[in-house]
């Protein structure tokens, strides 16, 4: 651990996790988990303790960071993501962030120095709470209030993805975390890997999207994400461009298609799809065709299961627009649907309505 980092003066419970390398925290977190703190799925900053440099809600975008050498701002060298001014007198550098979701459960933290080389934080930790009110989270500032440890202190380096999955993940549910830094310094990217715990409608006959990620659904396997993540069909709202959507490399063989799995947030009986190319113009699908199944297995589904159903046939799609699908199958029980793109392309997002099964 750096000198610099003073781990006394507000002394945290130990955690077991272990250290992740930049590969190994797409491969053990990706298919299994959201990212809860994203600003695409509606994460935000609520207070920092400093900002001089660089904005604290850099740290909550979705895309990956970038560089613009030369490029002088106010406050000196422009950077891609949340850095403080030097010789910070308190032990850390804090930044207090809502969860994009009702509330989530945590599996992993990562933390991305990318292109911070002389100014990265040196250390790094991670503390939650659960609460109803934003007002009392941001009065305690950078003091104890009523955190609990989700990650304790771990070292960070210059220019680099730093993930650590937790021995064992929380089974408590937070509104609220607060990353610290050691003592100052800069970060790119702030990533809470976990699963949201949403609130369903008391009415067990309400219609509502059961894939969305606000809603506990996730996108476990997909054929192609050359472009972007299939994770990107299931985010609120339609997107500001093809940056935020699930696109896919073009193929040449004739009859290919891509697919994508989604395991829906609660099992549910599907009334209809809504698929989303919003700003695919020139590349949208020719065709989408969507299946289902209810999964009793291990695990998550292999795409070629023979228990794979077709609720919506072949359908052309049109550019940038909303395509209203009905389900061929209202009256059975499914845990999981599979998007199929023909034979490539990209769509903005799928959303799946229903209403949960008893």
């Amino acid at each position: 651990m750096p000198s610099t980092v003073d781990k006394t003066s507000y002394p945290l419970d130990h955690v077991e996790s272990t250290a992740l390398s930049g590969s190994e925290i797409d491969e053990t977190f990706r298919s299994s988990c959201i990212d809860l703190v994203s600003s695409a799925l509606g994460g935000k900053v609520l207070a920092r303790s400093d900002e001089w440099f660089a904005d604290a809600t850099n740290l909550l975008m979705p895309y990956a960071p970038v560089s613009k050498p030369g490029k002088m701002v106010f406050s000196g060298q422009w950077m891609d993501g949340w850095e403080t001014r030097r010789h910070n007198r308190k032990p850390f550098d804090w930044v207090v962030i809502r969860l994009g979701v009702a509330s989530g459960t945590v599996d992993g933290v990562e933390a991305d120095t990318a292109f911070f080389t002389g100014n990265y934080g040196p250390a790094v930790s991670v503390e939650g709470c659960f609460s109803s009110s934003d007002e009392e989270v941001i009065s305690w500032e950078g003091g104890r209030g009523k955190w609990e440890t989700i990650l304790d202190v771990q070292p960070c380096g210059p220019s680099q993805r730093f993930g650590w999955k937790l021995a064992t993940a929380s089974n408590k549910a937070y509104t609220h975390v607060r990353l610290n830094m050691y003592p100052d310094g800069g970060i790119a990217r702030f990533r809470l890997w976990g699963h949201a715990v949403p609130v369903f409608p008391e009415d067990k006959s309400a219609i509502f999207d059961l894939a969305a990620a606000q809603n506990g659904g996730i996108a476990v396997s997909c054929s192609d994400e050359h472009y972007t993540s299939p994770s990107d069909l299931l985010l609120p709202g339609r997107g500001t461009d093809m940056s935020e959507g699930w696109h896919t490399e073009r193929s040449r063989e004739v009859g290919h298609s891509d697919w994508a799995i989604i395991r829906l947030g609660a099992p549910g009986y599907v009334r209809n799809f809504i698929v989303d190319t919003a700003h695919y113009r020139g590349n949208f699908p020719q065709q989408v065709a969507i299946e289902a199944l209810a999964w009793e297995g291990d695990g998550e589904p292999d795409a070629t299961d023979s228990a794979w159903q077709g609720v919506v046939a072949p359908t052309d799609m049109g550019p940038d627009q909303e395509h209203d699908l009905p389900s061929s199958n209202g009256g059975t029980v499914f845990t999981h649907v599979k998007l199929i793109i023909i034979p490539d392309g990209g769509l903005k997002r799928l959303r799946v309505f229903g209403r949960r099964s008893m």
